[in-house]
């Protein structure tokens, strides 16, 4: 294994083709005995279809047999203190997630931010301390502040910000109770400052400098390959067919002959809130 200037990368030697390119996470640090059992439930891949069997998402299915690792999204044992025991690497999502025991005897896995450590104490609720770990209203989160594992129903949990390496920006609390807040797609809004979110940023930061180096390693991660549609049928796709290697022509669609950037967006009821979209543009009101 060659060493990299990041000691979080590792990189090897191209003892195979495969591996001159290849750059992965380091796991040094992380738990190597078996994940606590009482957290753990079966996971079934769906493979991308439906009740039904109809395949709805494509390029998915098959990939290793992994089991679900269950997640304090909520952080609802409101002013009881917990030490971190473990940072544990988890298949199931790309941030590495830490296994607290509270004082009454409980425990739970949550998503690990950057910079939390094995012993460090941890807690949740209205008077916690404002440290990194630690979930509170976002009302009591001072402005300017990193934060994940954002509700936006009160009491419902964390949905979002809780992938690898991402925070939102706390901007401004407003006096008719909405916070506003910088997500990670650049999408500017509005969430009720009641609601909890985890101060700190999720760790795993360089998940995304990962270089996975063969094919193989993407079909363990239940991910099937995807074909150009100028290779196809015409009866499977609007860009195939045609005599030799013709072009596309026309407007660029998708598989179901959707024009390639339309808009998918449903939920109206919800503009209200967001103040930029994701796309930069200014949300009329």
């Amino acid at each position: 294994m060659k060493k990299n200037k990041n000691k979080n990368l590792k990189t090897y030697n191209p003892v195979t083709a495969s591996l001159r390119h290849t750059v992965l996470v380091s796991k040094d640090g992380l738990r190597k005995n078996k994940p606590l059992k009482s957290l753990l439930v079966k996971y079934k891949s769906k493979a991308g279809r439906n009740s039904r069997g109809v395949i709805t998402v494509r390029h998915q299915g098959g990939g290793v047999k992994q089991r679900y690792r269950i997640i304090d999204t909520r952080r609802d044992k409101y002013g009881i203190p917990a030490y971190v025991k473990s940072i544990e690497y988890d298949p199931i999502r790309t941030a590495r997630i830490a296994l607290l025991h509270y004082t009454d005897g409980d425990k739970r896995y949550i998503i690990a931010p950057v910079g939390l450590s094995l012993g460090d104490r941890v807690e949740s609720g209205e008077n916690a301390e404002v440290r990194v770990g630690n979930a509170l209203p976002i009302k009591k989160i001072p402005i300017g502040s990193e934060i994940y594992n954002i509700e936006i129903t009160s009491g419902h949990g964390g949905i979002l910000v809780r992938s690898a390496g991402v925070f939102a920006k706390l901007q401004s609390i407003e006096e008719n109770n909405l916070a506003l807040l910088k997500l990670p797609s650049g999408e500017v809004r509005y969430i009720n400052s009641d609601n909890f979110a985890t101060i700190g940023r999720v760790g795993n930061t360089d998940h995304a400098n990962q270089k996975l180096g063969k094919a193989g390693r993407t079909r363990y991660l239940g991910i099937r390959p995807s074909v150009r549609g100028m290779a196809m049928h015409a009866k499977q796709h609007p860009h195939g067919g045609g005599e030799g290697k013709g072009q596309v022509g026309g407007i660029s669609k998708d598989i179901w002959g959707h024009r390639r950037g339309t808009k998918t967006r449903k939920n109206k009821l919800t503009d209200k809130y967001i103040l930029i979209k994701r796309t930069g543009q200014r949300v009329k009101k």
